[in-house]
């Protein structure tokens, strides 16, 4: 890297430092609530494939296909003009997730607040409360909306793909979908197409920082992916300075599967990981596990990964170009799993034994 170039991203950095750490806040907060919920659904009935299928690489292909065909469907739908189609089966699959982050956060509130409704009412409750959420995202999909939707949905699906795997199956998964994410953004680029879709449908599949408080998500154009590239002139202040920047966005994008991924493997981490050390947090108490030291510091361990990843991340979103966030991303939460995993437990403790079926 030259001397201007380190000099343009770093103008560029301090010009959008504002929104990089406002999705800092939203990526670490959506895993935290994960974390913070986990016991309320780590039960062999809640795992997505049972209990012997969080050993199964058969399953992790499985769904990486299930993700693959889901992209190439919504981009069929959306050439077809069929958004509509699309906007009615993203809503039914987020509103099951964030129905999954909405149960506890409410058993939470009755149990502080001292109200007793029942299994049913409960249910019932929460229910409303998610067609109400849903319902607003639809009539005003302004992006504090679409931020709290998207960060809740991600905690919901954080916690039941990170309970149904292992820690070593939920690596290969992200090394695969690191793979997939960083042909589809720089190979075919089929995935900006998608981001593209979602922005427009005003899907809360990704989340917004905004640069600043004037922005409004509902003015956004849809084809913020592909103008990604675009430059402006900067003064000329001597021979060495760039005479082009690249254009800053009004706003910072991330799809939510960059949350998940790292997400998932600090979930899977609390959850499977040997019991070493105290309990530190049993917050649920009965039926629920308690989490351990151990397993924690590696879970958090991996959440700091997964953040020096992002800051890496940014450094090359600062260029003005759309990257693919996963290799970064889970690269540095793979990266702090082990490395602390191996300080807090041992390596020897890291590796789970694996079959395909």
């Amino acid at each position: 890297m030259t001397d201007s170039e380190f000099r343009e991203i770093m103008a560029s950095i301090r010009d959008q430092w504002v929104s990089m750490a406002g999705m800092g806040v939203m990526f670490t907060t959506s895993i935290l609530i994960g974390v913070f919920i986990q016991p309320f659904y780590n039960f062999e009935a809640m795992r997505a494939f049972g209990e012997e299928g969080t050993t199964e690489a058969g399953n992790i292909v499985f769904e990486l296909g299930m993700i693959f065909l889901f992209t190439v469907a919504v981009i069929w739908l959306a050439r077809k003009g069929l958004e509509m189609l699309i906007k009615g089966i993203v809503f039914f699959a987020l509103g099951y997730s964030l129905l999954l982050a909405v149960l506890p956060i409410f058993s939470i509130l009755a149990w502080l607040l001292s109200i007793d409704v029942g299994t049913n009412g409960s249910f019932a409750v929460c229910l409303s409360i998610t067609v109400a959420m849903m319902y607003t995202l639809h009539k005003f999909p302004e992006w504090y909306v679409v931020n709290t939707v998207g960060v809740l949905v991600g905690s919901g699906v954080i916690v039941m793909l990170g309970i149904a795997f292992v820690p070593v199956l939920i690596i290969l998964f992200m090394i695969l979908a690191a793979v997939y994410d960083h042909w589809a953004v720089n190979g075919s680029k089929h995935m900006l197409e998608l981001a593209d879709t979602m922005i427009n449908l005003k899907l809360p599949v990704l989340l917004v920082a905004p640069k600043n408080t004037s922005y409004t998500f509902l003015k956004q154009e849809a084809d913020v992916m592909g103008s990604a590239d675009s430059a402006v002139e900067m003064p000329n202040q001597g021979p060495e300075a760039p005479k082009r920047r690249p254009k800053v966005r009004d706003a910072l994008f991330m799809g939510l599967g960059d949350v998940i991924f790292p997400g998932m493997l600090v979930i899977s981490s609390i959850t499977f990981l040997p019991d070493a050390g105290p309990v530190v947090f049993d917050f649920w108490g009965e039926p629920t596990q308690p989490v351990h030291l151990g397993p924690m510091l590696v879970g958090f361990g991996t959440l700091l990964g997964g953040l020096l990843g992002y800051a890496a991340l940014m450094t090359q979103v600062a260029r003005g170009r759309p990257q693919a966030g996963l290799p970064l991303l889970n690269g540095g939460s793979i990266l702090g799993y082990l490395v602390s995993g191996t300080i807090a437990l041992g390596i020897d403790q890291l590796w789970q034994d694996i079959t395909f079926l």
